[in-house]
């Protein structure tokens, strides 16, 4: 504690230290000083220790110094080397009055900036771009030349689609609002930027639809990010939960995916998407219920296939959640609900069993919860062939040596399989969580407690909100076109309105034109 006391007092930079403990967006703007020996005082100071920090002295023709600063790793060097430090190097001698103006003229690049202060000097290179101070000149000049490895588009590997786009968001924010660019090409799309973050300085951007999306969402998004305290946002997992109304909710109160396709659908809705640097998975608010069982694949099929597929998804989505449960609960207190011959099987398999329905559906369940998370955790070329054989050798072996019944590991893996129809990581988490309390309530109560479980999840679904809409909006709002893309997937040409949950704009989404129900006997195009 005295070490850190007496750090506390030492002065930096001409400004008391406390300061060092500011994002860089607070911290006292310090002019640059004429004589530039000042200046690389305190740079080098504030940099002290900074291998990757370079000061590369040089002189303007010969007569003016300069200093170039950058981080070795995050700016161009080349182009630095090219259209920088040569065209100076090889100017005529001029006068100090001029030589600023005709510095700038020399540089072969676009993006230049004036800067004032030693802390636009620190930004402007935490983000790559070269800084140039001159003897005599309060003011240096900011050279747009970042540069810094960056992963490929790929398609992303948890939202993969048999139809549809290929590509997925990266780790670069640009690159990312590039992506979301292609898809809407609007100039009403806009991206307001922000940083967050006291050390890392995590660049943010809030993207949405001016005229679609509501006024106020866009607001409340954005105070909420504004309010986030943090020494800094490597994912953004840090930021959902700090912008979410039930923190302590199980279930997903703020949409994520990797796929731009999907963000640009949901901006298209009326919804806010957060882009984040450094990581590809962005955060779309609001979310509802239904939105969590929908998959990007849906928009891209034939309409009943997808309304068969999502049925399938909401009916497996209960047994994930509910078929141990039900299980448990049957054998333990309503055997009459069974038909004889099953239930002579069933009796037959547990009577060398040492454990209750309960205790035994516990062990499986966490045992193969186990498995899921080994072959997640180890290399792909292994984790799913240990996940897969490690479920297959540890049943069988399970059932040989009488721990547990052949009807249990049967149930077991139907839950699993069934966990895995969820289209998003977040819902099949949920069913994963809540799947152990309700066995709980099957196990003391049977039947009853398994509707107590039910009922206690609907009821807090019920006052669950996601930025101030109700998380069961989409189902309990009684409007036709809000059900058009819920239990079914409508036909494009039957989906003319745009969901009023989320915008402030319900008009048509296509033209007159083009918004008419094919016609068979004309072709099918409506023509």
């Amino acid at each position: 504690m005295k070490f850190l006391e007496k750090r506390k007092k030492k002065k930096i930079f001409d400004f008391p230290s406390k300061h060092l403990n500011e994002s860089l967006d607070t911290l006292p703007e310090i002019p640059l000083d004429p004589e530039l020996s000042k200046n690389m005082e305190r740079l080098k100071s504030a940099y002290k220790d900074c291998s990757d920090v370079i000061f590369r002295e040089f002189t303007i023709g010969s007569s003016v110094n300069a200093v170039l600063l950058y981080i070795d790793g995050l700016s161009n060097t080349e182009e630095v080397d090219q259209h920088v430090l040569m065209p100076l190097i090889r100017m005529k001698d001029l006068d100090c009055d001029a030589v600023f103006e005709c510095t700038k003229k020399e540089i072969s690049i676009s993006d230049l900036k004036e800067i004032y202060s030693i802390s636009d000097v620190f930004k402007q290179i935490s983000i790559g771009n070269p800084i140039i101070l001159m003897e005599k000149q309060t003011k240096g000049i900011s050279i747009g030349l970042p540069k810094w490895e960056k992963r490929s588009i790929m398609e992303p590997d948890a939202e993969s689609v048999i139809r549809g786009p290929r590509e997925g968001f990266i780790e670069t924010l640009r690159v990312n609002t590039s992506l979301l660019r292609r898809k809407i090409r609007h100039p009403l799309l806009k991206m307001k930027q922000m940083t967050i973050g006291q050390y890392t300085e995590t660049p943010i951007i809030v993207a949405y639809i001016e005229g679609i999306a509501d006024t106020t969402l866009v607001n409340e998004v954005t105070s909420r990010l504004k309010r986030i305290k943090i020494d800094g946002i490597l994912e953004s997992g840090y930021i959902e939960e700090m912008i979410i109304d039930y923190p302590y909710s199980p279930f997903a109160q703020v949409l994520t995916t990797e796929r731009p396709d999907v963000a640009a659908a949901c901006l298209l809705e009326g919804r806010v998407v957060i882009l984040i640097d450094g990581t590809p998975i962005t955060l779309i608010a609001p979310c509802t219920f239904a939105t969590l069982l929908q998959s990007p694949e849906d928009y891209y099929n034939q309409f009943y296939i997808s309304t068969f597929i999502r049925w399938l998804r909401y009916m497996f989505f209960f047994i994930s959640l509910l078929a141990p449960s039900a299980y448990v609960a049957i054998l333990t207190f309503h055997q009459e609900m069974v038909p004889t011959t099953l239930l002579l099987t069933i009796a037959e398999s547990r009577e060398q069993i040492p454990f209750p329905a309960l205790v035994e559906a516990f062990i499986m369940e966490i045992t193969f919860e186990a498995l899921r998370e080994a072959g997640v955790r180890l290399p792909k070329q292994v984790g799913a062939a240990v996940s897969i054989v490690g479920a297959l050798v540890i049943g069988q072996a399970a059932t040989a040596a009488g721990l547990v019944s052949s009807p249990m590991v049967m149930v077991v893996a139907i839950t699993g399989v069934a966990s895995f129809l969820m289209p998003r990581y977040a819902t099949g988490i949920s069913t994963r969580i809540l799947r152990f309390p309700i066995m709980i309530l099957s196990g003391m109560l049977g039947l009853l407690g398994v509707m107590l479980g039910i009922t206690a999840i609907v009821a807090h679904l019920c006052n669950l909100k996601s930025f101030g809409v109700p998380y069961f909006n989409s189902t309990g709002a009684l409007k036709v076109h809000n059900w058009k893309d819920i239990l079914i997937r409508a036909p494009w040409w039957a989906m003319d309105t745009r969901p009023s949950l989320f915008s402030n704009d319900s008009s048509d989404l296509m033209r007159e034109a083009s918004n008419q129900k094919p016609d068979p006997s004309k072709g099918g195009d409506g023509s």
